[in-house]
């Protein structure tokens, strides 16, 4: 539950270098930088407009400018190309007179049809070069350069929620340490800390009244937080955290609600929790699920000047 942190110079530096290296290095790869797409007629503009024909029912030139980002001009010159080669029609919109609806044609679909197949053909000829567990992890880094540069979290792939397994403990504490580095500038104090309170869970777990969820989204690790016993009668939640790339989804709130609920059920009389307040997505879950703030103290840790602060639940 974290917030943007602006970079250094000299890190936004080295991140642009790598940017455009990958550019440089992709457009290559797939053969952007030849004049005609997949040694077709159609340049790749034209061919993603071919495509967008070809997927589409009653699409306006309109709705393809702002789609495409392209410039109406120049979107215009090539439909009228299409239509002068029998690749698409037109039909007044019943909508709006003024625009035109425009539909792929027979000999449209046919030029488009090689042009799908060698794609399909060239990604899977990529994909077949790596191992199974490559490819996994090229198209779930391709799923999160496509969330994080735009595109919103798909509420509608669901995530679920397990109990810890072999393994989980060593990848949070990486997770976590490396995000809350990246984005408050925080040391590895913070991971000798994480790496504490998750060995002294696993060493001394007491299932009846401690419990840990980790969140699960396409079979990737999504979130995740921890209840341990502090007394007969008060708990502790630990560790709250979910990925940049799950945000959105109410993953922290259900993380949260489960800690509340199972620590009624296991008779705790109160819940409590540790954070700092520069985690203002997290404490606005705390806030929202009814935890109150008891106690802050100003603090060094971590490398950085902190202010703590201690959250109660009545339960």
């Amino acid at each position: 539950m974290m917030s943007a942190m602006k970079p250094d110079s000299a890190t936004l530096d080295s991140q642009i270098a790598t940017v455009r290296r990958f550019t440089r290095f992709y457009t290559r790869q797939i053969g952007l930088l030849e004049s005609k797409l997949l040694k077709s007629a159609f340049s790749l503009t034209e061919a993603r407009i071919l495509y967008e024909l070809a997927n589409r029912d009653g699409v306006t030139a309109s709705e393809l400018v702002k789609d495409l980002g392209l410039d109406p001009g120049y979107l215009s010159r090539i439909l009228k190309r299409f239509e002068h080669q029998g690749l698409l029609s037109r039909a007044p919109s019943p909508q709006d007179g003024r625009q035109s609806v425009l539909t792929i044609t027979e000999a449209g679909r046919a030029a488009f049809g090689p042009l799908d197949r060698g794609s399909v053909e060239q990604v899977a000829g990529m994909l077949e070069a790596l191992r199974p567990e490559q490819r996994r992890k090229l198209t779930n880094s391709m799923e999160t350069i496509e969330r994080l540069l735009g595109k919103a979290p798909d509420a509608a792939v669901p995530y679920i929620l397990r109990s810890h397994r072999p393994g989980d403990m060593g990848w949070i504490i990486h997770r976590q340490m490396v995000l809350y580095n990246s984005e408050y500038g925080w040391d590895e104090g913070y991971e000798a800390l994480i790496s504490e309170i998750l060995g002294n869970f696993l060493k001394n777990f007491d299932p009846k009244y401690e419990n840990a969820w980790i969140a699960e989204r396409e079979g990737e690790i999504v979130g995740s937080v921890f209840v341990v016993r502090q007394s007969h009668e008060v708990a502790k939640l630990r560790l709250l955290f979910v990925e940049p790339a799950a945000r959105g989804l109410g993953i922290g709130r259900r993380l949260v609600d489960e800690c509340i609920r199972f620590s009624r059920q296991r008779g705790y009389k109160t819940l409590t929790l540790w954070t700092n307040d520069v985690l203002v997505s997290a404490r606005r879950i705390y806030q929202a699920a009814g935890f109150r703030l008891v106690e802050e103290e100003k603090h060094h840790s971590f490398g950085k000047d902190l202010v703590g602060q201690n959250w109660e639940l009545s339960l």
